[in-house]
């Protein structure tokens, strides 16, 4: 887990410049909160609204991030409203409390921007609930939501846009058999379902910290699509949760709020959440975690209770959410899984053709932009595929095909880029043998994704030319994926 945060690739150092603009953005936010007056419990909402639009926003163009980061507050604000008027009256409270819920995730169907202000939506009825709001705070907690998500606007568009130096990443839309509306509207229900066990259950075990078990399973549907990645997603947070709270009694609970080094170690939780979301959700749980410690710190209710209290209401979060994906309209990995494994497969020949297209001299070739494409869609069967490769997954037999296509689409995708690298030489020519690898590509992903019989590779020595040894090197990927990808009764890889 240590190598896969530390060792893992940060090309551009993406993550590095996204975790440490998160901690200017947020430290500017608290800094103008406390300039405009608020008292502690605004400055406190106005970090965490600033954290949420500098996290939640992810609009593949600039523009589109700045229109979707000034709509967060009208969505944010009416809720917030919402949760102030119902303080005093539990049952309508809850009611809207799941109402949210099923509409902050049924708005991902409207893509990045939906997500972004559903998810701002729920943690601002979750923040009332966590700062006990009334409506004689709503002025206050106005104007340091605006205050806030203006800081870090300016911070994210104005003195640190690093994103207009680059091309807008390829977002590839879902796979068809999978497609996001019918996911979202199951999903939708799904949460509701799980978070109106947790509401109840966790009011069992707490009248006054039941929202965290509301918001654990809230964020276990958070980028998950089936079953299976839900189910190891709310793995991941529970474990998390226990090192972070482990962490909470050793850091957290001496510190007793300190201010000076309350804030130093809340700014480096919040570089941890920002630095390693990409590549362990159990280390961001971790940060967060600690993060929500010191926070407590800070308003004088921190004890050695309140880490165990949270610690339970985390697992009757983890657990409702297991629920609801069971038995409430299961989304299955197989239907997942598939999807996006033909579709990555489909884009490595795309990839292909454009890069001999580019080599053949056809004007207007550029295999780029299928590249970035290609390596979302990875990212998307890494996920999806996370719950067979799991170390605790019982399916020894799914597991190591599993891990053996994943080595193969890498191997795939490393072919590919060279490829792309000698397409993008000028003095690279056209040899007449590129049209007939380029055609076994073609045939053996259709084969691939259509059931067929995938066409034996060819041995023999590996090509001088650099294009056409990048084009064998893809030929015996694509074989090699036949054996893994159907299981002896033919059976897909998910399915099996």
């Amino acid at each position: 887990m240590l190598k896969r945060v530390f060792v893992s690739p940060d090309p551009g150092r993406s993550r590095l410049r996204f975790a440490a603009r998160a901690v200017l953005g947020i430290g500017l936010a608290v800094v103008v909160c406390g300039l405009a007056g608020t008292s502690l419990v605004g400055a406190v909402i106005g970090g965490l609204a600033a954290l949420l639009a500098l996290f939640t926003v992810t609009d593949a163009t600039v523009r589109g991030q700045a229109v979707t980061t000034a709509l967060l507050p009208v969505a944010g604000l009416p809720v917030l409203t919402a949760a102030a008027a119902l303080h005093g009256h539990p049952v309508a409270r809850d009611l809207t409390f799941l109402a949210v819920v099923g509409a902050g995730v049924y708005a991902r169907r409207w893509g990045p921007r939906g997500h972004s202000l559903g998810v701002f939506a729920f943690m601002t009825f979750f923040i009332a609930q966590f700062l006990h709001a009334t409506t004689d705070r709503l002025p206050e907690m106005f104007a340091a939501v605006l205050l806030s998500v203006a800081a870090a606007a300016a911070v994210r568009f104005g003195l640190w846009c690093y994103e207009r130096r680059r091309p807008a990443p390829a977002v590839p839309a879902p796979p068809a058999g999978a497609g996001l509306a019918r996911i979202t509207t199951r999903q939708a229900v799904q949460a509701t379902a799980g978070a109106g066990f947790a509401l109840v259950v966790g009011q069992l075990v707490s009248g006054d910290r039941w929202y965290w078990a509301v918001g654990a399973t809230w964020w276990v549907f958070v980028n998950t699509t089936s079953r299976g990645e839900t189910l190891v997603r709310g793995f991941r947070r529970v474990l998390g949760t226990v090192v972070g709270i482990g962490l909470g009694f050793l850091i957290a609970v001496p510190l007793a709020g300190s201010a000076v080094p309350t804030a130093v170690l809340a700014a480096a939780c919040v570089f941890g959440i920002f630095y390693t979301a990409a590549v362990s959700y159990t280390w961001m749980m971790l940060c967060v975690t600690l993060l929500a410690e010191l926070l407590y710190g800070l308003l004088g209710v921190l004890s050695p209770g309140l880490l165990a209290l949270r610690l339970a209401e985390t697992g009757v979060g983890a657990v409702g959410a297991a629920l609801a994906v069971l038995f409430v309209l299961p989304v299955t990995t197989h239907a997942v899984t598939d999807a996006w494994i033909q579709r990555a497969l489909r884009c490595v020949h795309a990839c292909t053709a454009e890069a001999a297209a580019r080599l053949a001299g056809a004007e207007g070739a550029d295999p780029a932009p299928r590249v970035a494409e290609l390596e979302q869609l990875l990212g998307r069967v890494r996920l999806s595929v996370a719950p067979l490769v799991h170390p605790l997954s019982p399916m020894y037999g799914r597991r190591r095909r599993a891990r053996r296509v994943l080595a193969l689409l890498d191997d795939c995708a490393r072919e590919i880029r060279g490829l792309v690298a000698v397409a993008a030489d000028p003095e690279a020519s056209h040899d007449a043998r590129l049209a007939a690898a380029c055609w076994r590509v073609e045939t053996a992903v259709e084969a691939l994704t259509g059931g067929g019989a995938v066409p034996a590779h060819a041995g023999g020595p590996r090509a001088a030319e650099p294009a056409l040894a990048h084009l064998h090197g893809l030929e015996h990927a694509l074989a090699e994926l036949a054996a893994p990808l159907s299981s002896p009764s033919g059976s897909r890889l998910a399915g099996a």
